[in-house]
């Protein structure tokens, strides 16, 4: 098996690094072959300069860069369009993940084709908790869907079945939505593990911006009109 880990990165100059070196310590340690995909979202702090160095010292890291911050789904997705690998995985680049909890995901790859990671408690603030609690009855009211935490940032799936769950609508809050909805439309089996979460390391998150949150909406909208056609 050979393993594409994607990272979504938007001005995260204090954090990139760290997450980079984390996913290439631990597929060093599982003797995993594959490579580590980091797509900068049009950062505008340090992050380019970082990656550019880390490029230079690793061979198995790829850089997807995007001109313009287009949100969190469209990085993802950006990454998982570039992979390689018979496995892709997604993780969030500000330490509030790590990659060994891969391993909790990957065995159970055996049995189906996608395994989402669930946050055992999460550490976010109340707000954000709250935030996520809104999204998951969102999705239940407006789409009839529900998975218990739809955003956990830590996912493995098989590359084959990326072009049947891939977003088109949901570039940001609605990304991970999407990807069930097809899930399910496609009658695709998946498995959900129980994974810890960790403080975010430094940074300021920007998922709960205002520009964020009606962008969902539209999303939201987008997603229902399209619905019978996922």
């Amino acid at each position: 098996m050979t393993f594409s880990v994607v990272l979504p990165c938007f001005n995260e100059e204090k954090n990139i690094e760290a997450s980079v070196r984390d996913v290439q310590a631990w597929m060093e340690r599982a003797s995993l072959q594959g490579e580590i995909i980091v797509v900068d979202d049009g950062s505008t702090d340090g992050s380019p300069r970082i990656l550019a160095d880390l490029q230079r010292e690793l061979s198995a890291l790829r850089v997807v860069r995007l001109q313009e911050n287009g949100g969190y789904g469209i990085a993802v997705r950006a990454g998982c369009d570039a992979a390689l690998s018979d496995v892709i995985g997604f993780m969030d680049s500000d330490g509030q993940f790590l990659a060994a909890d891969f391993s909790l995901l990957l065995p159970h790859l055996d049995a189906v084709p996608f395994v989402t990671g669930r946050r055992r408690k999460r550490a976010d603030s109340l707000l954000r908790n709250a935030f996520g609690k809104v999204l998951g009855a969102m999705n239940v009211l407006v789409l009839g869907l529900w998975v218990r935490d739809v955003n956990c940032g830590l996912k493995v799936f098989l590359r084959e079945i990326w072009p049947d769950i891939r977003p088109v609508h949901g570039v940001e809050k609605l990304f991970n939505t999407e990807m069930f909805l097809r899930l399910k439309q496609k009658h695709i089996p998946w498995k959900q593990v129980d994974v810890p979460h960790y403080p975010r390391r430094a940074g300021v998150p920007t998922g709960g911006s205002i520009r964020v949150i009606v962008r969902m909406f539209h999303e939201l909208a987008n997603l229902k009109r399209s619905q019978r056609s996922i």
